[in-house]
């Protein structure tokens, strides 16, 4: 069984990047409109922290599945043809 966490993160947990990416957009712009109180404004700070951090989780996971893609087409260049035709196909699409 696995520690409780008490960073907010599970509450976090099923938020795609673009969701994450909103609301933390979301965050910035009440932090910076002002006019809460301390209390208030420490607790909108931290879940923005929770949220760039997934943030950064899921870009860092897009890097690693580029990465391994990449890997891929240099370990079998005849393959890579295929990918850039069905890429060229798709964005003429």
């Amino acid at each position: 069984m696995s520690e409780p966490n008490d960073t907010g993160d599970d509450e976090l947990a099923d938020l795609g990047y673009e969701e994450a990416r909103d609301q933390l957009i979301e965050v910035v712009k009440d932090l910076e409109a002002g006019g809460l109180s301390l209390e208030e404004s420490l607790a909108l700070w931290e879940r923005g922290e929770r949220l760039a951090r997934l943030c950064e989780r899921h870009l860092e996971g897009a890097r690693e599945r580029i990465d391994a893609a990449l890997a891929t087409v240099e370990q079998n260049p005849s393959d890579a043809e295929g990918v850039a035709e069905d890429s060229d196909e798709a964005a003429e699409g």
